[in-house]
């Protein structure tokens, strides 16, 4: 089985090709109490070991653990108590080969995950909240996603500048702890001190993002706030509105979905694998 480090190397591997590139799908696991999405549904360790073996078992390539919520309004949690909450999950689900991701921002937590077997730290703060988490990253050889954030919501910016800041600065930080680049994905942060119309952007460049820093972009969006601010739709009414956005957004060059709705999206872009082959038996009834 390859590692996640090596699909990624496959599907970069692919990137001048026209022909639709299959992204890898994350399922997202939420060991939290207050998650946006979830509200607490899989906090316990069992209920949140259930969801993951449901979310492998409808198709998703890794999954994304998370124990302290990044949504507004967050309650933090310390780096203790989140390694308490993780440890029952991660390390039977790493026993038993699944590919897995750790959400947070903290070094100590991301340096426990990654010697339990986990082979990716998703930083929703690009590197920069820790000063220690790009050289944890980089001694395990880990793959890290640098997502872009904001304290404040400003409509007035150039998301582009701003973009560009501050993964210049993300990079720069992965640079010199030594962290390879081909282990790096980002992550335009869709969600994360933008507006709607930014969210809406970020989504509309990522190709431009992608080509810029040649590197594989990752895409989050699910049941995001913007559904219910554009289309008057509640958390669990956002699926459709989730699929189309990450259909669109693989199209722009997306390495990676991140998803609480595996089935729903496996099916979508297997569909959509099977329609962009070229040279499929013409004439079939069914």
């Amino acid at each position: 089985m390859m590692t996640l480090a090596e699909q990624m190397a496959a599907w970069l591997a692919a990137r001048p090709s026209p022909s639709w590139r299959q992204p890898l799908l994350m399922g997202i696991v939420n060991v939290t109490p207050d998650s946006f999405s979830d509200g607490g549904k899989f906090f316990a360790p069992e209920a949140a070991l259930k969801q993951a073996h449901a979310l492998l078992a409808e198709g998703a390539d890794l999954l994304d653990v998370g124990a302290e919520s990044t949504r507004p309004g967050f309650t933090p949690v310390d780096a203790e108590e989140e390694w308490r909450r993780l440890e029952p999950v991660l390390t039977p689900l790493a026993r038993e080969g699944a590919v897995l991701s750790v959400d947070t921002t903290k070094a100590s937590v991301a340096r426990k995950a990654l010697v339990a077997g986990v082979q990716m730290v998703n930083d929703v703060w690009g590197l920069q909240a820790d000063p220690d988490m790009a050289s944890v990253v980089a001694s395990a050889g880990a793959v890290v996603a640098v997502m872009h954030n904001r304290e404040v919501v400003d409509a007035s910016i150039d998301l582009w500048d701003d973009w560009r800041r501050f993964f210049d600065r993300s990079l720069k930080l992965a640079d010199r702890a030594g962290i390879a680049r081909e282990t790096i994905l980002l992550d335009p942060g869709v969600g994360f001190g933008k507006t709607v119309m930014q969210n809406l952007w970020a989504v509309q460049n990522m190709r431009r993002l992608e080509a810029y820093y040649g590197l594989p972009v990752l895409l989050g969006v699910s049941r995001k706030s913007m559904f219910g601010r554009l289309l008057g739709r509640e958390v669990h009414d956002r699926l459709p509105a989730t699929l189309a956005v990450n259909l669109y957004g693989v199209t722009q060059g997306a390495c990676m979905v991140r998803v609480h709705d595996v089935q729903a999206h496996r099916d979508m872009l297997d569909m959509t694998a099977l329609l962009a082959v070229n040279g499929m038996v013409k004439g079939d009834v069914g």
